[in-house]
């Protein structure tokens, strides 16, 4: 049988660390054609490119994250063997997640729940803009991207787009300060609404909506990260268009109610990943289990 050599793989991952040849070279105190010789060892024994070496800079392929993965264990694992003179622990896997600014919380750990709970899964969580977490895909530095928007169609060719779950947006408050029985165009028309960006799905839905109706809105703020709106609506500054899950906890505290259903307006949950060559197998026990299972409640599983 076949056995990798432990002093090419050292090698790469220096290189893969530093991100420049000539820095690694300089860290393991040989030449840069040295480190060259080795990494393309390594390769030819695995059978895969490791880098990307059409551009200036080195960029590591999709083989060459899952090396750097196994290499960053591998190691770690000798670090523990020389510090304390024996194994700890078993092989732990890592799932890359990127999730946007505006996604529930909620919704990210019901998802995530199976992996966060496995006690041989390393979770790394990023959260930020959806075009940046596309691009951290694109290049291998995440599994998989989380959003409740799709991505732009005329660059949607090469990225599979999962439906995982469905949430309907109601108006939430204070628990005792709304009559629920009040119209809703009362509500809209009349009291302080917190709403989320004008870039989300759910505002160009609500937009449309007070457009039907012939409403102005009262606009007590409008917030882009779902976080400061759920602590907005706790402080009663008004009513808040959002999914119910968003503020799941505060409903069950009795702190917020759900006031009244705003009727056709509903938060997508999407998955966006990449055909890969190497899946890994965490995030499709994931994938799986979302379409195999009911989600946990209030979610409508979608398809």
């Amino acid at each position: 049988m076949a056995r990798l050599n432990y002093n090419h793989l050292y090698y790469f991952w220096a290189v893969a660390h530093e991100g420049n040849l000539t820095r690694a070279a300089e860290l393991l105190h040989v030449s840069q054609s040295a480190v060259s010789i080795q990494i393309r060892k390594l390769e030819r024994e695995l059978g895969q490119e490791l880098f990307d070496r059409g551009g200036r800079q080195l960029v590591l392929t999709e083989a060459g994250r899952i090396a750097l993965d196994h290499a960053d264990e591998i190691f770690a694992r000798g670090t523990e063997l020389l510090g304390i003179l024996r194994e700890r622990g078993s092989p732990r896997r890592v799932l890359r997640v990127g999730a946007v600014a505006t996604l529930s919380r909620n919704f990210q750990l019901a998802f995530l729940a199976p992996a966060i709970a496995n006690p041989k899964v390393q979770l790394l969580l990023r959260s930020g803009a959806l075009p940046d977490l596309l691009a951290e895909l694109d290049g291998h530095r995440l599994d998989v991207v989380l959003t409740n928007a799709a991505p732009p169609p005329e660059a949607a060719s090469s990225w599979i787009v999962h439906a995982l779950a469905s949430q309907p947006v109601s108006l939430v408050g204070p628990t005792g300060r709304f009559i629920p029985e009040r119209p809703i165009e009362d509500l809209l028309a009349n009291e302080p609404l917190i709403l989320p960006g004008r870039h989300s799905s759910i505002r160009i839905g609500f937009d449309a909506l007070i457009d039907r109706l012939g409403i102005e809105p009262r606009l007590a703020a409008e917030v882009d990260d779902m976080a400061m709106l759920r602590l907005l609506a706790r402080a009663g500054m008004g009513l808040a268009v959002v999914p119910p899950i968003v503020v799941r906890d505060e409903i069950e505290q009795g702190v917020l109610s759900e006031i009244s259903h705003l009727e056709g307006l509903e938060e997508t949950f999407l998955a966006v990943s990449l055909p890969r060559r190497f899946p890994n197998p965490i995030l499709d026990s994931l994938l799986r289990a979302d379409r195999l299972a009911t989600t946990p409640q209030p979610f409508a599983t979608g398809g």
